[in-house]
């Protein structure tokens, strides 16, 4: 009950972002030392849907999750073999509604681990929960769910997750050795990446506006109006 509140809460909160999810195969990719993917497991059997959502089958999300894991790490021929494991904790696919204020977002939650195959052992005790969002493109400011397809949501959703899980593991280089310098200028470059993705334009709003002194509660009225803030 308490992911359904959370993500319920999250799915209905603000305008969607304004960046859709860049190709994996069109960014610079980060060395991962060691890392060479084995097994690819996504489960999505006990996922909660939180309302209002468009429809996907627990084998949709598996499908759609396995096949961007293997876009972002299939390429990567390091020493050792790895296992990254996804379960789908809940989602909420972004329905019709009316535009602006009302079109809420698509949220994807998962826990990922990963195992190091030749020690047969996960390198973690608990599961990283990740929360994603969609993001959209500027012409479909208005709302994905009136501009894209509910697969186009969900490829969107986990090409966004296989990025988070890539940043966790740059978070933890010593898992595959990799050097700690490197793998943190490559993490803060896909967190940027990730955050121009999924930022809610509302808040990146009201940031440039506190960056140029701009109230964030200023009210117009007739007589006042409110600083304008001053273009770069």
């Amino acid at each position: 009950m308490r992911l359904m509140t959370r993500i319920a809460a999250i799915g209905l909160a603000g305008l969607l972002s304004a960046c859709a999810a860049p190709d994996p195969l069109e960014e610079d990719l980060p060395d991962m030392g060691d890392f060479r993917l084995a097994f690819n497991i996504v489960v999505a059997d006990n996922m909660q849907q939180v309302p209002p959502s468009r429809n996907a089958t627990p084998e949709e999300w598996e499908a759609v999750l396995q096949a961007e894991i293997d876009r972002r790490f299939g390429a990567y021929e390091g020493d050792r073999l790895y296992h990254i494991a996804i379960n789908v904790d809940g989602y909420a696919l972004a329905i019709p509604g009316i535009p602006v204020l009302l079109s809420p977002k698509s949220v994807l939650v998962i826990s990922a681990n990963v195992w190091d195959d030749a020690a047969e052992a996960k390198l973690h005790e608990e599961p990283n929960q990740i929360t994603v969002f969609e993001g959209t493109s500027a012409q479909s400011i208005i709302g994905s769910g009136l501009t894209r397809t509910r697969e186009q949501q969900m490829q969107i959703l986990a090409r966004n997750a296989a990025r988070r899980v890539q940043l966790w593991m740059l978070e933890n280089p010593d898992w595959f050795n990799i050097d700690p310098d490197a793998a943190a200028a490559d993490a803060a470059e896909i967190a940027a990446i990730a955050e121009a993705a999924e930022t809610d334009p509302a808040e990146a709003v009201a940031e440039a506006s506190a960056a140029e002194g701009v109230p964030e509660d200023c009210v117009p009225t007739d007589t006042t109006p409110c600083p304008v803030p001053v273009s770069n």
